[in-house]
């Protein structure tokens, strides 16, 4: 199975941001055993790139990408650590075509119609939709845009993640609401983490 099958068959992206180095693993089990299973290690945590190729080296059937990429140098970077996938808020032409020349899936941001199409036609796989405001804006866009697969990022919980879907979202980019790093990195936290997780994978599976 390609990467891009992998996101769009599992759908939801966890985000970590700013995670304790020594904590990633043990949230990457947490999240796999809610039954999630793609993880997004974004560039502005702290030791990104170690923290990519820990979880990649020591997590076989996990997929590993890199969050806020912002330049095509940080997604050669991010490749080079294992990343399969590069995600950005932002279109930047640069990055996509770095990444798509490394083979790897492209998701670009994007928020207006014009930026979308932009994204898209410069070889994003799926174009992050960011901030996604709620279901309704997903819905309204893919009225001309549905050729153009989405992935909502930003304010989505298990009790909206279903509309998202219904508004024909085809991915999902989860961050606090999923895994809160704020939080002391304990057991109890741990187990809140595997309950989240499988709390979004039930509500996008009914």
């Amino acid at each position: 199975m390609t990467t891009l099958d992998q996101i769009l068959e599992n759908k939801i992206v966890a985000i970590i941001r700013g995670a304790d180095p020594a904590d990633v693993l043990r949230i990457g089990h947490a999240l796999q055993l809610g039954g999630v299973n793609i993880l997004e290690v974004t560039l502005n945590s702290p030791n990104a790139l170690q923290v990519i190729k820990e979880l990649v080296d020591k997590m076989k059937d996990i997929l590993v990408g890199a969050g806020t990429v912002l330049s095509a140098a940080d997604a050669e970077a991010s490749f080079d650590a294992g990343a399969r996938f590069i995600i950005s808020p932002n279109t930047n032409i640069e990055t996509i075509a770095a990444t798509k020349k490394l083979g790897i899936v492209s998701i670009p941001g994007a928020y207006s119609a014009t930026e979308v199409v932009n994204a898209f036609s410069n070889g994003g796989d799926i174009i992050k939709i960011f901030p996604a405001t709620n279901a309704e804006y997903i819905k309204i866009l893919r009225g001309p845009l549905s050729h153009i697969p989405m992935m909502p990022t930003g304010g989505i919980t298990a009790e909206n993640i279903s509309g998202f879907k219904k508004a024909g979202a085809v991915a999902f980019g989860i961050g606090t609401s999923l895994v809160d790093v704020k939080h002391k990195i304990t057991e109890e936290h741990l187990n809140r983490i595997t309950e989240n997780a499988r709390k979004f994978v039930q509500a996008i599976s009914e």
